[in-house]
């Protein structure tokens, strides 16, 4: 036994060479977080918390299906409890909690952001609350001094087409040094399920772009007229969140009908989806072409899934799976079509399922084209995979069927201004894994310079130079 604390300077590093690898050219990196769901008013109002109930629970269903699990009542997670009562049944909850990667993470952020060394459980709850609670009371703890607290460069928030970006030109005009730029994520231009909604979206398109929508065309002319803006105001990335890739043929006269249907109120059949899907897509990918955004995927997931619950509290609140889809097909057909129109643009493809991180990393090295290292990436570890496992699968699989010291590393996916200790979480991880190749003699260690540089890289310049940030 020891008295160390739990998460101590040489956390998660278990030799000597991954010790160095963190401390000496690892952790001292800033952090750009090129995808985060930052609400950007937050940083724009420069958001003070009133509890650590607020910044820790408010909006986090990883902490909420746990809870779940642990036999809490809702009224406690989502309900009208108090901020108390809330964080002492998450404190009841962290015990449970152990090989579960909340237990690190909620002890890393303890430690990273508070100072605070003990472990979170009913005995101690009330002296980390009230400690946090005091500390966030004071201007320090802003959500602005909480981002330059953990050194952030940069992050890019998701931002819908119609957004006015407000938030977005208050933080630069205002002189902050972390640039916070919005993310294209065109994701209700293509959602065509629900009509009355598709309608009304589009409405809302028009109003925005001053484009009168009566065609597809038409919407492609709004979007372009939102997409410049969106360059205008520093956006460098789009992203797409999606159940499976689309790659359908389709026509010209097929989509109008497609559209007239869908914005009359009338259901589209499953075919009429899919080439919508399919050559909205297509559309998104020559826009980011033409002005060289990278294009994000995010797929695999089936949302809301708990039909009771989604009445009773509505969407994305901790009710989703991972998809088991057959789109590997659909996925190389699009780049492919993509690629011989010269369009194929940089693009980072993250799959929620594990069982496909082989054929996504087989995938992204057919449209390798020599012009950017590492031009399509496996993205890191997402949403189920922001773990310990799930970060190693991805590098494993990259080693093995790409370039990892091309790859340009983590981000939150996030919501929270905390979540940034899972930046240092993913380099201790990293600096682990290397470490243990060259203690092992599976890595040179005479070449101690470049595996240095290849830290560096996966941590901060890879995606500084690929992002052109």
């Amino acid at each position: 036994m020891t008295n160390k604390p739990f998460i101590h300077e040489n956390f998660l590093l278990q030799n000597e060479t991954a010790v160095h690898l963190f401390h000496d050219h690892a952790k001292k990196l800033p952090i750009i977080d090129y995808h985060c769901h930052l609400n950007p008013q937050e940083v724009a109002e420069d958001h003070k918390f009133r509890s650590i109930t607020e910044l820790w629970l408010g909006g986090d269903h990883y902490k909420w299906r746990a809870l779940r699990t642990n036999g809490v009542a809702e009224k406690f997670i989502t309900g009208d409890a108090s901020d108390w009562d809330k964080f002492q049944k998450w404190a009841e909850t962290m015990p449970y909690c152990m090989r579960n990667p909340l237990y690190h993470w909620t002890h890393l952020e303890l430690k990273t952001c508070f100072g605070i060394d003990k472990v979170l459980n009913p005995q101690t709850a009330k002296e980390i609350y009230d400690e946090c609670n005091e500390k966030l009371a004071s201007p320090e703890f802003s959500a602005r001094n909480l981002m330059l607290h953990y050194n952030v460069e940069a992050v890019c928030t998701t931002d819908d087409p119609v957004d006015s970006l407000e938030y977005h030109k208050q933080v630069r005009e205002s002189g902050f040094k972390v640039k916070v730029l919005p993310t294209w994520r065109p994701d209700m231009a293509m959602t065509v399920e629900n009509p009355s909604a598709y309608r009304d979206y589009i409405d809302k398109l028009a109003k925005v772009s001053g484009v009168s929508i009566n065609c597809f065309d038409d919407i492609v002319k709004a979007l372009l007229v939102r997409h410049k803006y969106f360059e205008e105001q520093g956006c460098r990335l789009s992203d797409h969140g999606m159940e499976e890739f689309y790659a359908d043929d389709f026509t010209a006269k097929e989509l109008d009908e497609i559209f007239s249907k869908v914005y009359g109120g009338t259901a589209l059949t499953e075919s009429e989806i899919r080439k919508f899907k399919s050559a909205m897509l297509i559309e998104f990918g020559k826009m980011d072409a033409d002005t060289g955004w990278t294009q994000q995927f995010h797929y695999g997931v089936i949302r809301n899934q708990n039909t009771k619950m989604f009445n009773l509290i509505g969407k994305d609140t901790g009710f989703d799976s991972m998809a088991q889809v057959m789109t590997a097909k659909a996925m190389n057909r699009y780049m492919d079509r993509l690629n011989s129109m010269d369009k194929l643009t940089k693009t980072i493809i993250y799959n929620l399922n594990p069982s496909d991180f082989e054929m996504v990393g087989t995938t992204i090295g057919n449209f390798q084209d020599g012009s950017v290292p590492g031009k399509i990436q496996l993205g890191a570890g997402w949403w189920f995979l922001d773990q310990k496992n799930g970060m190693e699968q991805q590098m494993e699989v990259l080693s093995m069927l790409g370039l990892l010291s091309r790859f340009v590393g983590m981000l939150t996916d996030s919501r929270s201004f905390v979540s940034y200790a899972r930046h240092e979480y993913f380099r201790r991880i990293l600096c682990n894994l290397i470490g243990n190749d060259v203690e092992k003699g599976e890595i040179p260690a005479s070449e101690m310079s470049r595996i240095e540089q290849m830290i560096e890289d996966i941590s901060y310049y890879n995606a500084k130079r690929f992002f052109k940030f």
